[in-house]
């Protein structure tokens, strides 16, 4: 009787045990955790542990705890669907993810035949939002805005000067490249060279040549920051002292510790800080305390995180598809990044892009600094 009785209350245990480990909100983080953008793959996952980890200690989301799963997608676009194909097999039922547009489309499709609810920190091609799908949003902006205030500056402060333009051949690259180019030709520049590279090559003295011929003031690049230091180092080493533009895709310190010495003065559009918002103090300050600088998109993937739980509260469901139709609703979300909003498709309803320029902070590091009013010849 006594074993009955023990082996009555085991099971009992046992079942208690199982509710509870089923009664948890699943969220995968999908994206680059190795490879050449595990520097932002680090700053996904540390974001989104982060903001589960503040969540939970909340009381969670409607009173269920985040679990969160990771999925290495190596930033390659089949790889991404294998990752979501094992999110939806384990149950997941919301993403922070991916990071490279290329990524990001391809494994939505899996998400949406599934149910589940993506966010990307950092996808910017316009394609992520433009296909009517109820389950993506961005915590980003897109590359026909940043094309924009890229082209835009070129136009002001390099007119009459000779434009190269560079991509890495990408979903993102190539189209943030042809946005900028877009934005320079309805002023009436004309680039003196457009030239696609191969995303992983090492040997970039090719292209150097051909910038060192077109006698280029400004080379724009489309792409990530592994290439893009690989080129301004091979540039300087050839003598090329003309500045390298960017976009988000290089914002990481990884860039300088790529590129050298020579990176300083390169020009890049990115959101405003994170790191500098009142919202995100209290965050910085954790992440810091754990000796983890949260640059780029950390705190954007934090974002997405409490966006997901205001919306899940806001339908008093956990339902992702409850969810969506909340943040399509307009409503705003208080967030690390300030208030964020959503349009119909999925995008945040304010423009997201400044100018920085890579300088010396006061330590000798080369970095990433807001230029004021987006001028950087005003940055000391």
């Amino acid at each position: 009787m006594k074993k009955i009785t023990t082996f009555g209350f085991a099971l009992s245990i046992a079942v208690a045990a199982a509710g509870a480990a089923s009664a948890q909100v699943k969220f995968g983080v999908g994206g680059p955790i190795t490879g050449p953008s595990a520097a932002t793959g680090a700053q996904m996952k540390n974001g989104v542990d982060q903001a589960a980890a503040d969540i939970n200690a909340a009381g969670g989301i409607l009173g269920q705890k985040i679990s969160v799963s990771y999925g290495d997608d190596v930033s390659d676009p089949k790889q991404g669907v294998s990752v979501a194909n094992k999110f939806a097999a384990d149950g997941v039922k919301f993403v922070i993810g991916h990071y490279n547009s290329g990524v990001t489309i391809p494994s939505s499709e899996v998400y949406q035949e599934n149910g589940i609810l993506q966010i990307t920190p950092a996808s910017t091609n316009p394609t992520v939002t433009e296909r009517k799908m109820w389950n993506i949003f961005r915590v980003c902006g897109r590359d026909d805005q940043q094309g924009q205030v890229a082209g835009e500056y070129i136009v002001k402060h390099f007119k009459g000067k000779k434009i190269a333009i560079v991509h890495d051949k990408t979903t993102y690259g190539k189209g943030l490249a042809d946005e900028t180019k877009k934005t320079i030709s309805k002023a009436g520049m004309k680039e003196v060279l457009y030239e696609g590279v191969n995303t992983g090559e090492k040997d970039y003295s090719a292209l150097v040549s051909k910038i060192k011929q077109s006698g280029a003031d400004l080379i724009y690049w489309g792409g990530l920051y592994t290439e893009g230091g690989l080129i301004v180092r091979q540039m300087r080493d050839q003598g090329v002292k003309a500045p390298l533009m960017g976009g988000d895709g290089i914002t990481s310190d990884e860039f300088a510790s790529i590129g050298g010495p020579g990176v300083e003065g390169s020009l890049m559009t990115y959101g405003p800080d994170p790191r500098n918002k009142p919202d995100a103090k209290k965050v910085v300050e954790e992440f810091r305390a754990k000796k983890f600088e949260p640059e780029a998109y950390t705190l954007y993937s934090y974002a997405g995180v409490q966006i997901i739980k205001q919306a899940a509260e806001a339908a008093k469901s956990l339902d992702p598809k409850k969810i969506a139709e909340k943040m399509h609703s307009g409503m705003q979300f208080k967030t690390v990044l300030g208030d964020v909003s959503y349009d119909k498709k999925g995008d945040i309803t304010k423009l997201d892009y400044v100018m920085y320029i890579w300088k010396k902070d006061p330590s000798g590091k080369i970095t990433y600094v807001e230029c004021p009013g987006s001028d950087c010849s005003k940055v000391k």
